[in-house]
This record gives structure tokens, C-alpha cells and sequence, in this order.
């Protein structure tokens, strides 16, 4: 074919030289896009963790005041090492200026608050490598347990997915955060649920992890009857966890939390189901 025109020789060009190019390189993105999720699933599969946790393109520094609070009041990120305080304050950092704060009831919400909430939501997403539970965009924080017309009765936390909001009764989230050992702590609970809810909704690695890990967690119990007997002969977990799925979950979070130690003398197999949806294997757990 012989081109007649300047034009035709310019869109010849175009086509030869960018457009075809250009579809080339968008063609083998998505090959190797394709190839790094089947890679990344089957790591995940043999050692329940992503294959990069921790990558940020700029790490935000907390300020200096909200890292004196972590300092002072947060025993899990003191037992972490130098390189991964600097991650849990940039996760920290992200938390706190990405959740919109809401005090009800005249209560003034104070940095302190922020950075404890956000603390507990960091904690217990640190192993994850998508950490922002996009399931909340609202931390709504009562003085005490609140009224709640729905179901006529009082609270002192709820998640909901709806709203996209976590609510909080700051008195019953501070005296579960201040007792470390009891296994009743309102924050990890009802980030517990955030956490449950987020990843049934999700489609990253971390929420695969997690969804799987859950899953054999149920398949375990429910194939094991003497091990269910035990869970509920040992009153090791408050009633209140055989509601349901999720109450289950919520629970097992408090004391896999607050004493590990037990936990994994006790039941050592639940132990490292959680161990592994959570990709929790830092700070001495």
C-alpha cells in the first residue's frame, strides 16, 4: 500500500510508534498484575502472610506529643522494634487523620483519645498489609454507655457497616484498655467486629488470609467435639463469644490479646489460627 498523504504518514506513525506500544505495555501489566496475585495467593497459602507487609511510598511521622502518648501508655508498641515503631506511627498517623472523631453528649474528644483508639485499631491490623478498614470512616465516642432506640436498650460499643462508623462508651473503652489481663476490652472487641466485617466485604490479601483462616478456625471446632466441650467446660472465654460467628471472633481477639500465654497453653491449635489470620507474630506473640 502506498501512503498518498502527509496525513496518512502521520497517523502511520502514531500507530506504529505510540499507539501500539502503548497497548503493549498495557497488555503485559496486566499479565504480570495477573501473575502477582497467583504468586502472592499461593505464599499466602503456604505461610499465612503477605509477601510485603510493610511498604509506603512516604511514611508520615506522628507528632511528637501523640508519640510521647504511645510512649507512656502503649505497652504493644513498646515491645516492638525500632524499625517497626516507625511503621505503627505511620499507621497511626494515617488512622487519626483519615477517621473523622465525633464526641457526643458535650464530650471533647482529646489527642489522647484519638491516639488510644488508633492504637488499638493499629495493633490489631499490623500484620495486614491493607490496614485502613475502609468499613469505618467515623469513631463517634460517648462518656459512658449511651441509649440506643434501635433495640431499646443501653450500649458500650457497636460497629456499624452501615453508617460506616465505630462507636465507642469512652469510660467502658478506657477501663478495658487500663486492665490488661481480664480479657474484657471494649476497643478490641469492637474492632474485632471492624475487622471481621471488613474482610467479608474485601477483596486484598490480607482480608484472604484472614477469610481463610477463619473458615478452617470453624471447620476445626466443628469437627472436633471434644475440643468444642473444652472450649465451653474451661470458661477460659465468656459465654457471651458462643452468640455467634462474630461474637466468637470478638472474644477470641480480647484474650488472644490480653493473655497469650494462656491462651496457647489452653488451646495452642485456636492460638495459632489466630496467630496466622491476624499474620500476628511480632511483639513477643
Amino acid at each position: 500500500m502506498i501512503l498518498k498523504t502527509e496525513e496518512e504518514v502521520r497517523e502511520f506513525e502514531v500507530l506504529t510508534y505510540f499507539i501500539v506500544p502503548s497497548i503493549v505495555v498495557l497488555i503485559l501489566l496486566f499479565i504480570f498484575y495477573r501473575l502477582f496475585k497467583l504468586v502472592q495467593i499461593k505464599y499466602a497459602d503456604k505461610y499465612s502472610k503477605p509477601i510485603f507487609n510493610h511498604v509506603y511510598l512516604l511514611k508520615k511521622e506522628l507528632a511528637p506529643n501523640h508519640r510521647l502518648i504511645l510512649q507512656q501508655e502503649h505497652s504493644f508498641y513498646n515491645k516492638l522494634s525500632k524499625k517497626n515503631q516507625v511503621y505503627f506511627e505511620h499507621r497511626v498517623n494515617v488512622f487519626i487523620n483519615n477517621k473523622e472523631f465525633i464526641g457526643k453528649q458535650e464530650l471533647i474528644v482529646t489527642e489522647y483519645m484519638k491516639v488510644l483508639i488508633a492504637a488499638t485499631a493499629t495493633m490489631l491490623t499490623f500484620g495486614f498489609k491493607k490496614y485502613t478498614l475502609d468499613l469505618i470512616n467515623k469513631v463517634i465516642i460517648y462518656p459512658e454507655s449511651y441509649y440506643s432506640q434501635i433495640n431499646d436498650t443501653y450500649h458500650k460499643g457497636e460497629t456499624n457497616p452501615k453508617l460506616k462508623t465505630i462507636v465507642f462508651s469512652w469510660k467502658d473503652f478506657l477501663h478495658g484498655y487500663k486492665i490488661g489481663n481480664d480479657n474484657l476490652n471494649l476497643g478490641i472487641h469492637e474492632f474485632g467486629h471492624a475487622i471481621h466485617l471488613n474482610a467479608t466485604s474485601s477483596n486484598d490479601i490480607s482480608s484472604y488470609i484472614f477469610n481463610r483462616g477463619f473458615k478452617n478456625l470453624i471447620s476445626y471446632l466443628q469437627n472436633n467435639e471434644e475440643v468444642r466441650k473444652e472450649l465451653i467446660a474451661s470458661k477460659y472465654f465468656r459465654a457471651y463469644a458462643f452468640t455467634n460467628h462474630f461474637e466468637f471472633f470478638a472474644v477470641l481477639l480480647e484474650n488472644f490479646v490480653e493473655t497469650p500465654e494462656n491462651f496457647k497453653f489452653q488451646f495452642p491449635q485456636l492460638y495459632k489460627y489466630m496467630q496466622d489470620m491476624l499474620n500476628f507474630k511480632f511483639a513477643g506473640y
